[in-house]
């Protein structure tokens, strides 16, 4: 059973062509569905979670990667057997700000191309990556799809945001937001641990874990990463020099930013972040805080994402 989850405020400005497109096709293909529209933060998330347990195994969605990374929440944390959910296929046709995720496939804006291939394609079995933090002795889950980014990453989408008015609703914000987040970062002392290895023990200016490798509206940090192959590539960084910042930035978008001595990679299924302090984090650009440690680590195979036949 397909189920449509839209999200109006994600180039809304074609929203009505692309609504009215897409339920003339679906009528046309003799196709059964149910359709809901997002009201609010996390509704998505909301949404996804109840139309799974009630049984929908197709799930197209209609936005960004913040809206994405809400439905996978949904589904991750429905109450319905792993077996179910591992068959789950969901599709995106995508309207957002940055489209990350659907950059890693080759997926455009080009709405008839991307419903095309959504009935078309082939279903890929893909990674989910999960943050499991505690909070007042209680332990929660936040699932990511792109990657989750601590430091100057969750610095930079908190600057996006405030600029957003100013600047408008593209990749661009991230550049600024960056810019502002440089300014102001100050080092996190923590320990980084990877698959049972310390990765770093000194204070972090920031750290990418990346299921996918592009975050921010095009930025690679982590450019080998693959959703598909079951472990996180990474980066960190510890308390670069201004001259340091100044090599690095230009090489956000070429992915060769592991190509300088001071950006450490590393590989692995599972990373520990051993700290005392408030830390905040994003995951897909969503902006998250907890108190103290937390861990990462990447559910191989978990969903299935409807791709172009050539990925």
């Amino acid at each position: 059973m397909l189920a449509i989850i839209i999200n109006p405020k994600s180039g809304k400005r074609y929203f009505r062509s692309q609504r009215v497109y897409l339920f003339k096709l679906l009528r046309s293909r003799h196709q059964p569905f149910t359709y809901r529209v997002t009201k609010y933060a996390n509704h998505a998330l909301e949404l996804a979670r109840e139309l799974v347990e009630k049984g929908y195994d197709q799930i197209l969605v209609l936005g960004g990667d913040g809206t994405v990374s809400e439905v996978i929440n949904g589904i991750m944390r429905a109450d319905i057997p792993e077996e179910q959910r591992r068959k789950i296929r969901f599709g995106l046709m995508p309207r957002g700000t940055g489209n990350d995720w659907a950059r890693f496939w080759g997926l455009t804006k080009d709405f008839k191309r991307s419903l095309e291939l959504f009935f078309n394609g082939k279903d890929e079995p893909v990674d989910v990556g999960c943050v499991a933090y505690w909070r007042n002795g209680i332990r929660h889950n936040r699932y990511f799809i792109n990657s989750v980014g601590f430091g100057l990453d969750p610095l930079t989408c908190k600057y996006a945001v405030k600029l957003k008015p100013y600047i408008g609703s593209h990749h661009v914000n991230y550049l600024f937001g960056l810019f502002a987040a440089l300014a102001k970062m100050k080092p996190i002392p923590m320990q980084v641990v990877c698959d049972g290895e310390e990765v770093s023990r000194n204070p972090m200016f920031t750290m990418n874990i990346g299921n996918g490798p592009y975050s921010g509206g095009g930025i690679r940090q982590n450019p080998d990463a693959d959703p598909r192959d079951g472990i996180f590539h990474s980066i960190v960084v510890e308390k670069p020099t201004l001259r340091q910042i100044m090599r690095a930035l230009g090489r956000i978008y070429n992915g060769k930013l592991t190509d300088l001595d001071f950006v450490h990679g590393f590989t692995g299924c599972k990373v520990e972040i051993n700290t005392k302090q408030y830390l905040c984090f994003e995951a897909d650009g969503i902006l998250m805080d907890i108190m103290g440690p937390c861990e990462v680590y990447c559910l191989h195979h978990a969903l299935q994402m409807t791709v172009p036949q050539y990925c």
